[in-house]
């Protein structure tokens, strides 16, 4: 009876989270992925830029449920779950088209990809090990370049730019491309740091053990 009682809590507590805001927002991000690949597919300036539009929307929402999740108190193992995947799905989505629209390099995708494929599988053994892999800045860094390279990758068009310090025409293709190739250095070195950290948090927590097996013995 306890047992029963105990699972329809969990269906009903499930069922809540994936209704909250935080992670309502989530879920139309990933249901944006669809739209802005077929806006991209159209390849015409201006489905460019309805796309850049919905990506720079998708990314907005990305700080804005992280935020409500922790105003409101409604952090959850599903969003946990579902907000790194919204963020892997949209960028890795977008830039594989990109490589059947030449646009982008596919080596630069393949090391992107591997990367976050890579990252995630070391968090998930960080897990199974009882540690938490905090995110490091050269990942932050990494994703934050990823990011506006990925929205001048969107646009792959000239744009007459005024920004004070400079007015001119900008090769939006050439700017992503630019930045497309930082963030990949970045996903490399930022993947050292996460092995480093994943090392340093497993040693830590072995230290920790050993320290208190006398103790237990005892």
């Amino acid at each position: 009876m306890a047992q029963s009682a105990t699972k329809a809590q969990r269906r009903k507590s499930l069922k809540d989270d994936a209704v909250n805001l935080p992670n309502l927002l989530t879920m139309g991000r990933i249901a944006a992925i669809p739209l802005v690949l077929w806006l991209m597919a159209q390849d015409t300036r201006e489905s460019n830029f309805w796309a850049m539009m919905l990506y720079s929307a998708a990314a907005v929402t990305d700080f804005i449920d992280g935020y409500l999740a922790r105003r409101m108190g409604l952090t959850s193992l599903l969003g946990k779950f579902l907000d790194p995947l919204a963020d892997k799905l949209i960028v890795l989505a977008t830039l594989v088209l990109m490589v059947e629209l030449g646009r982008v390099p596919a080596w630069a995708v393949l090391i992107i990809a591997a990367r976050e494929l890579s990252v995630t599988a070391l968090r998930t053994l960080a897990i199974g090990e009882g540690v938490v892999i905090a995110a490091s800045r050269g990942g932050k860094d990494k994703t934050a370049v990823q990011m506006v390279a990925v929205l001048a990758l969107i646009l792959n068009d000239t744009y007459y730019i005024d920004w004070g310090f400079y007015a001119g025409l900008v090769d939006m293709n050439g700017v992503g491309l630019g930045l497309l190739y930082l963030s990949v250095l970045l996903t490399v070195t930022s993947a050292g740091e996460y092995i480093a950290l994943f090392v340093d948090a497993v040693e830590a927590k072995e230290k920790r053990l050993a320290e208190t097996q006398p103790e237990d013995r005892a």
